[in-house]
Parts: structure tokens; sequence; C-alpha cells
């Protein structure tokens, strides 16, 4: 027994140190030298802490512009989901009109189309309208999703639609069953949703890669991030601590949002119970 148990934390760690190396890699980078990274670029620990990294990415790019943008992006790219995915699928869960099931099996099929097919249409579309260049054109692809509008459906149709009835003899209007009855009730899938949607936009590389390419101004932390560290001629030579730094820096509000809801996520995820 006690074998078993110690040959089970064994790989657990282990696997614990495969998952956490590259991190740990990337920290001890960012504060070595470039001629001290050619020598040991894989040991995670630097002989000598050089801060000049931190000091290019801080205070000699455009990171805190990078920041902003990724920071006003996401936060309304987050809320566009809650809302418009939320209201979707509660739209194909509980209203009965015409075409209805063909509408979602559209949506689920757009699960399985890799984002980088619709790079080309999209880039259209966005010029078509005028929104290259601009933050409307960044938020507005990123406000509504497949995946967001499916667990929203999957949820609202476990929920009982008595509370529902109970509204709509009280007087109130399909908008205001939704608003004030159903919405409270889905708290779990929301939180779910909310998590999954700041990480996923926070992240985000191919939007700005393709409407906000020619406007620095508008480049956040994942367009930005792929600038860091380049030199020589057609960017051949890779400043590794810088770009190692800037990584660091990107990961940070992520990891602090997963660390401070990870209990309510785990807990979203079990009580939904996303089902078929």
């Amino acid at each position: 027994m006690v074998f078993r148990r110690a040959l089970r934390y064994g790989l657990l760690i282990a696997f614990a140190v495969v998952f956490i190396y590259p991190f740990l890699l990337s920290l001890g980078t960012s504060f070595k030298s470039r001629p001290e990274v050619a020598t040991s670029s894989v040991s995670p620990w630097p002989r000598s802490f050089d801060l000049r990294a931190w000091t290019d990415v801080l205070v000699h790019s455009d990171f805190p512009l990078w920041t902003f943008n990724s920071i006003v992006v996401t936060v309304a790219a987050t809320l566009g989901r809650v809302f418009i995915d939320s209201l979707a699928g509660y739209a194909l869960a509980r209203l009965n009109f015409r075409g209805r099931g063909v509408l979602f099996a559209g949506i689920i099929s757009v699960l399985a189309v890799p984002p980088i097919v619709l790079t080309v249409p999209r880039f259209l579309v966005l010029k078509e309208l005028s929104l290259l260049n601009s933050y409307t054109g960044l938020i507005l692809p990123l406000a509504v999703d497949a995946m967001g509008i499916f667990l929203m459906r999957q949820f609202f149709v476990e929920l009982p639609r008595e509370l529902e009835e109970a509204a709509r003899i009280d007087g109130a209007s399909i908008f205001q069953a939704y608003w004030h009855v159903v919405l409270p009730l889905a708290r779990p899938a929301l939180l779910t949703l909310t998590i999954l949607s700041f990480q996923g936009v926070w992240n985000e590389f191919l939007m700005p890669l393709i409407v906000v390419r020619a406007s620095p101004s508008h480049w956040t932390l994942p367009f930005g991030l792929s600038t860091l560290g380049r030199g020589g001629a057609g960017g051949q030579s890779f400043d590794y601590p810088v770009m190692m730094a800037g990584s660091i820096l990107t990961i940070i509000p992520v990891a602090i949002v997963f660390v401070i809801f990870q209990r309510y996520f785990v807990r979203s995820v079990a009580s939904s119970g996303v089902k078929g």
C-alpha cells in the first residue's frame, strides 16, 4: 500500500515538473544575458541576474499601451460574450421557432472549423465595414462565440420551466423572465463562460494580426509580444530574455484570474453539467 501511494505521488510530481519546467525556464531566461542564453539555454537558473530584459520591456517598448489595449478589448469582448451567448442560448433552449434545430446544428458545426480558415472572410467583412485598425473591429468578432452559445443552451435546457411559467403568469415578458428569473439561476454557467472568455480573448493573436496589424496604437499584448526581441536582417536575431520577460508579464493577469476563481470555476463546471 505504501509503495503504491509513493508511486502515485512520484508520478504526480514528475508530471508537475514536466508542466512547470517551461514556465520556470521562461522566468529564468528573462533574467539571463544574451551570451548566457546561448551557452546555457535549457538551464532555468541564471548564473547572474540581469534586469536588462525587464527594463527593455517595461521602459523601452510600448508594453503599457499593449496592456491597456488588451484590457479594453478583453473586458468589452467578455461582457459581450456573456450577454449575447446567454441570450442566444436561452432562445435556442426555450423559444420555439422554425429552423431552431438547423440553426443549433449550424452553431455546433462552427466548433469544428479551425479559426485560421475564417481569417480571409473575417478580413474581407471587416474591410467592407470599415472596421480595420479600430477597437470596434477587434471587439465585435470576439463578442460572441459558438462554444459559449452551446454551453449556455445546454445549461438552460436543464433548468426547470416552472419558474419561468410562474413569471409569465405574473405578467413578465420573455425577456423579463430571462433577465430576472433565469439569468440569476445560471450563475455557474455564466462564471464558467466569463473565465473561459477572459482567457481566450486575452490570449487572442489572430484577430489583432488581421485587424490592427497596420495600426501599432491598437496592438494588444499577444501581437505586441510577437514583435519584442526581434532584430537583425529579417528579424532573424532574437533577444530571448526580452521575449521571455514579455511572456511572463502577459501570463500574470490570466494566472491571477485563474488562481482567484479556480475554486468557483471547478464548482461551476461540475454544477453546469453540460449534457447532450
